[in-house]
């Protein structure tokens, strides 16, 4: 808690980081919607619409740098109810698809996974890197980091729908993805309200424990 001055210093490398990996999910989620669409696959589906979400979340961050620490709280609140909307609509979405039926293609999920699962391990190093993380940075981390581990349960579930045919993987990793994301909102949620604490100098220390 030094002041002002070691904000101001790291706010020039925050905003270069956040401006590189909003742009490498905007264009990973035009990816995802487009192979998606062709290959008929709902966990590809999701983690496009995932990535949109990041991309609008990176948005408010990028505003949020120049702004009081209660506007940061206030995007790390949106963002986080935003996630948990999206994973309730992939789950509604998953189910549907299982009523209805659907033949996702492997191939082409397994390809379009491991191109964002390279793009997004880029993303979380940049976001790792950067020092003196306020509440916004966290939920972008938190955000990099789950979408790799999507990219990896895509690549798996591709593989297994290649050799089965069958569109349950499709559907299992959709639906996991929603959980992730739903696990994720709580966490930016928490860590928002706890941040109030770590401001006012409260006695909530026991916080702490629940946001490692």
């Amino acid at each position: 808690m030094s002041g002002d001055h070691s904000i101001d210093l790291g706010s020039a490398g925050k905003r270069r980081t956040l401006w590189i990996v909003l742009w490498l999910n905007v264009a990973i989620a035009i990816g995802f919607f487009v192979v998606g669409y062709f290959a008929d696959s709902n966990a590809l589906l999701a983690n496009g619409l995932d990535n949109s979400s990041d991309a609008i979340v990176y948005a408010l961050s990028l505003l949020a740098l120049t702004r009081s620490r209660v506007w940061k709280r206030g995007a790390a609140r949106f963002s986080g109810i935003m996630l948990f909307i999206f994973g309730v609509g992939v789950i509604v979405d998953a189910v549907r698809r299982f009523l209805e039926g659907s033949e996702p293609g492997g191939l082409m999920m397994l390809t379009m996974a491991a191109v964002a699962a390279v793009v997004n391990l880029i993303c979380l190093r940049l976001l790792q890197k950067t020092k003196e993380k306020d509440v916004s940075m966290r939920a972008a981390t938190t955000f990099s980091f789950n979408d790799f581990i999507a990219n990896g349960g895509i690549i798996v579930a591709g593989g297994v729908v290649m050799l089965t045919g069958a569109n349950w993987p499709d559907l299992v990793v959709g639906i996991a993805v929603a959980c992730i994301a739903l696990y994720g909102s709580v966490q930016i949620l928490r860590d928002a309200h706890m941040d109030i604490h770590d401001e006012e100098g409260s006695e909530h220390q026991k916080g702490d424990q629940f946001q490692r």
